[in-house]
């Protein structure tokens, strides 16, 4: 689902550099797993990664709604971008 307003050059960056830090604590948490550590160290880096995903995906969600519905050219691309969101969250709260 490609459409405009896109998020600027520095913001895409950003977000790029988040999820690659979140792709790392994944990969630290295989290591881990790989050299059978402690339950509860693997856990608590479960619960890191996982915070780590949640604020990235509010950050999306937060520049979703600036860059993709605020700043839409036109009210019917503002609307569908809107029922979209609605429908990502509906599935981002189960």
């Amino acid at each position: 689902m490609s459409h405009e307003p896109a998020h600027p050059e520095i913001e895409r960056r950003a977000l790029k550099l988040r999820l690659r830090r979140v792709a790392g604590q994944l990969k630290g948490i295989e290591g881990m797993l790989d050299r059978q550590c402690d339950c509860a160290e693997i856990l608590n880096q479960l619960v890191s990664a996982r915070r780590a995903l949640k604020s990235l995906s509010e950050k999306i969600i937060h520049d979703h709604l600036h860059y993709c519905i605020k700043e839409a050219s036109r009210e019917d691309d503002a609307r569908r971008s809107l029922r979209e969101l609605v429908e990502v969250l509906e599935r981002y709260i189960e």
